[in-house]
């Protein structure tokens, strides 16, 4: 089958009820309950929260490990009970990690791999994400999203819906044609001017944070990043404020793909 270069599959291998795929979304519970919901003044945060899609978890489950390398190490208690177990979670390669399989085979345009990762900026006590960067533009298998337990003996919960997997396309060999060089900054006259009169702008707004009615005071921080513009006044050529990435949909249609 022909592919364009624009165009990304999730191809259907197994059952996917419960676990739909769907943009990722800039919103955190923690960010939500920051003071004054300040975590969203972070234009790298909110960008990278919502630079790829996520995959829902297919059950609500308790999974608790006893610190044996044994995959009977892992236990995980379903709910409301067992009879709601779900066969795509599981315990497979022992050592504290919990496996669920992913349903989808995903297919890349040519030189596009699939970075595989746990929802960005998304935190479990006691569960870490593992990440892999796979070769899917070739490779006709499917993977598994794995979360290690980083401690014994402490319960982590999984709710059914919830993100457990974010895929971002990244291009192969980006970083490898990159020539890495390091020196002073000096060396670029226009940059260190730039950093100057940042460094002396950043430390003006902040002194004026402490003057009461002042400007800046009422402003609260500063947007120049934001707004994508230097101390200077200078705009970046390109700038992004937030990403609109589509959703998947069954082809000939312009309708999503429901949830299932």
């Amino acid at each position: 089958m022909n592919q364009a270069k624009n165009q990304f599959y999730a191809y259907e291998m197994s059952d996917v009820s419960h676990m739909p795929i769907t943009t990722a979304q800039v919103g955190r519970d923690w960010m939500d309950a920051s003071e004054r919901r300040y975590a969203y003044r972070c234009l790298p945060l909110t960008i990278a929260n919502q630079a790829g899609w996520v995959i829902g978890c297919p059950a609500t489950f308790v999974v608790n490990w006893d610190g044996r390398n044994l995959r009977e190490g892992l236990r995980i208690d379903f709910e409301p009970g067992p009879e709601h177990r779900d066969s795509r979670v599981l315990s497979h390669f022992g050592s504290g990690i919990l496996t669920i399989a992913i349903p989808y085979l995903f297919r890349t345009p040519e030189g596009i791999n699939l970075w595989t990762k746990g929802p960005c900026n998304q935190f479990k006590d006691g569960a870490q994400p593992l990440e892999g960067i796979i070769e899917t533009d070739w490779l006709p298998a499917t993977f598994t999203m794995n979360w290690k337990l980083t401690r014994p003996n402490h319960p982590v919960r999984f709710v059914r819906g919830e993100p457990i997997c974010m895929v971002v396309p990244m291009a192969r060999g980006l970083a490898e044609r990159l020539e890495p060089q390091q020196l002073p900054v000096q060396a670029n006259p226009e940059l260190h001017q730039q950093v100057f009169d940042w460094a002396r702008s950043r430390a003006d707004f902040n002194a004026a944070l402490n003057v009461p009615d002042s400007e800046e005071a009422r402003r609260g921080w500063q947007k120049e990043y934001t707004l994508g513009v230097m101390a200077t006044g200078v705009r970046a050529t390109e700038h992004q404020t937030s990403l609109r990435l589509k959703e998947f949909v069954m082809p000939g249609s312009s309708t999503q793909m429901p949830p299932s």
